[in-house]
C-alpha cells in the first residue's frame, strides 16, 4: 500500500487517512510505518458516520469499526469520487482515486 501512496507526492493532492483508532496508536502508526501523510483520529466516529464508512456493530460484538474507504475531496469540498467497502479484506481503487486527482 505504501508504494502505492508514494504516487500522489507528485500530485496536487493532500493525503489524510482517518482511523477510528486513538491519536496515540496512529502517531505510532505513522511513525512505524515512516508515512509521509496526517493519519487523522476519528476516535468519537463522528466523520465515519457522516460519511457512510462505519460498522456499527460488526464481528465477534465489536462496535463502532471503520470501513475501508477512499475518497477524493475537492479544493470546494465537493466529493468527488467515493468508495466504502464492505469487505475488510479489500482495498480501495487506488488507480480510480489517481484518475479521479489528475482529472481534478
Amino acid at each position: 500500500m505504501r508504494d502505492s501512496l508514494h504516487d500522489y507526492n507528485n500530485m496536487n493532492a493532500e493525503i489524510l487517512a482517518v482511523s477510528v483508532d486513538s491519536v496515540f496508536t496512529l502517531e505510532k502508526w505513522k511513525k512505524d510505518e515512516s508515512f509521509n501523510f496526517n493519519l487523522l483520529s476519528d476516535f468519537n466516529k463522528e466523520a465515519s458516520r457522516a460519511y457512510g464508512s462505519i460498522y456499527e456493530e460488526w464481528i465477534f460484538g465489536m462496535k463502532g469499526v471503520s470501513k475501508r474507504s477512499a475518497f477524493v475531496i475537492d479544493k470546494d469540498g465537493i466529493i468527488r469520487y467515493a468508495e466504502v467497502l464492505e469487505n475488510p479484506g479489500e482495498m480501495p481503487n487506488l488507480q480510480a482515486v489517481k484518475d479521479t486527482v489528475a482529472a481534478l
